[in-house]
């Protein structure tokens, strides 16, 4: 199929100016004006509309197993919300069960994504250690396209790594030149606030954000840092949500550490507020770790973005409906964590970064697809519109509104947390692949039409990590006169 979008605005991270593009097999072939244009070609009139490249979510949970349940979302459905909203792409997580077989779980992710609409990759969890889990991340690098590893500092007792682990599978990450991604809280501090607040009797949704207060975080991310300092591997700090994470990653960078920080679009605009309301469903659907914070950490999220010291933004993804959440209806550490936003990601950043000035158009792109696609080694097949790339690309109406709602949405699940905010500023058309998978509120989406995605190892940055390690190599001193 040969595509012609016509009139729009390119906008790309590092640039943004007049052209059309021409999409032939699934790849932009050229972007100018008066292109060469084959006879038949549809053309898509993007006149008065900007024309981004398709969003990358680097952090969702399609059909997770977690917490005694099943998230709601599957990969089709979760991609055609995706879809919808604006993203093309999204790198999910496989998590093996403690002593679980890494490639046996990495198989049976693989198996669940084959439905999903749009293209996907991977990162994988490292939630206990042996020498088959050092010789299986060899394996995922090398024949799987597996280029980043997480690691849980949360939920002891179930998938939390202990220091040991990080550092073994950091050390290993590094060898392998994969990426290595942490969930910053403290595990061992969260289990204790837990106890003691059931023991106080606080058993209801707020007792969640009480046992995970951002000081557990902060050191968290903090403690994660200093063990990839010493062991010289790069670092990406998921779903960043206090003053205190954000500070330790600008340390690390004021230092000259690689570190990589990721914002979550709830974090930047929900605050704690909602786990004081009285009505118990509204609480428990907010219930997510890390939780929403008081409003002073929202403002210095969106510093940190307009900065450069946060480079991404996610969704964590993970929808639980409300039957789900109710499993911890006596028990706030019973309910499962995780709310939706796949579909929400792109227009509530637009509203509240681009239209009050905290962003360029470019910036945006830079933060919902090029500065991902360059972390995680996809780009330029990802995150730009330029010939060679992959035609993943939405036309943006930045005049034309709609008002966010569980009514409307095309997640599967029963509630928003962005419930009732009108945006401006949305995705008229999303391109997939060169297909278009969604044109003024038409869904054509295709089960398994979406492509899992390769992500080579050694990202350019590990060029710099190698010479670190160069200069500041381990040396003996030799010595005259020693004893014998």
């Amino acid at each position: 199929m040969t595509l012609l979008v016509k009139g729009g605005t390119v906008v790309n991270a590092d640039y943004t100016r007049q052209a059309d593009v021409l999409i032939e097999g699934g790849t932009v072939a050229a972007v100018g004006t008066g292109l060469d244009v084959p006879a038949g070609t549809e053309v898509i009139d993007a006149g008065g509309a900007y024309v981004m490249p398709g969003g990358i979510d680097p952090h969702t949970h399609m059909e997770l197993p977690f917490m005694g349940t099943v998230a709601s979302e599957d990969f089709f459905s979760g991609t055609t919300a995706g879809a919808v909203g604006g993203t093309t792409t999204i790198i999910d997580f496989v998590i093996p069960s403690p002593q679980q077989d890494i490639l046996e779980a990495y198989h049976t992710w693989r198996g669940w994504a084959e439905k999903a609409a749009t293209d996907y990759s991977f990162h994988v969890a490292i939630t206990w250690w042996d020498e088959s889990v050092r010789e299986a991340m060899g394996t995922l690098t090398r024949d799987f396209g597996v280029n980043s590893f997480k690691h849980f500092m949360a939920y002891k007792g179930a998938i939390m790594c202990d220091d040991e682990v990080l550092v073994n599978s950091f050390t290993r990450a590094g060898e392998l030149g994969a990426l290595c991604t942490v969930h910053a809280e403290n595990g061992e501090l969260v289990a204790h606030l837990q106890n003691k607040l059931i023991s106080m009797g606080i058993t209801g949704p707020e007792g969640h954000p009480q046992s995970r207060p951002s000081a557990v975080e902060g050191e968290a991310a903090d403690r994660a840092i200093r063990i990839a300092q010493v062991l010289n591997v790069p670092l990406y700090i998921v779903h960043n949500s206090c003053i205190e994470s954000l500070q330790a990653i600008t340390r690390a960078r004021n230092d000259g550490q690689r570190v990589f920080g990721e914002v979550l679009a709830g974090h930047l605009l929900v605050d704690d507020a909602v786990y004081r309301s009285t009505d118990w469903d509204y609480a428990a659907h907010h219930v997510m770790s890390p939780p929403f914070r008081p409003k002073e950490h929202q403002a210095a999220l969106w510093r940190g973005l307009q900065s450069g010291m946060l480079q991404t933004t996610a969704t964590d993804h993970c929808c639980f409906c409300t039957p789900q959440k109710r499993m911890g209806h006596n028990n706030f550490t019973r309910i499962p964590n995780g709310t939706g936003g796949v579909e929400d990601r792109m227009h509530v950043l637009w509203h509240h970064g681009v239209n009050t000035g905290r962003l360029t158009p470019s910036e945006f792109v830079a933060i919902t697809s090029a500065n991902a696609a360059k972390i995680f080694n996809i780009y330029p097949r990802k995150g730009v519109i330029a010939p060679g790339s992959d035609a993943d690309i939405v036309i943006w109406d930045p005049s034309r509104e709609r008002t966010i709602s569980k009514d409307t949405h095309h997640q599967k699940i029963d509630f928003n947390i962005f419930e009732g905010m009108t945006v401006r500023g949305i995705n008229t058309v999303t391109i997939a692949n060169g297909q278009v998978v969604w044109k003024d509120g038409d869904i054509r989406t295709v089960r398994g039409a979406g492509r899992y995605v390769d992500r080579p190892t050694f990202p350019s940055y590990f060029d710099a990590v190698r010479r670190v390690a160069e200069v500041t190599a381990p040396s003996a001193v030799e010595r005259m006169g020693a004893a014998g």
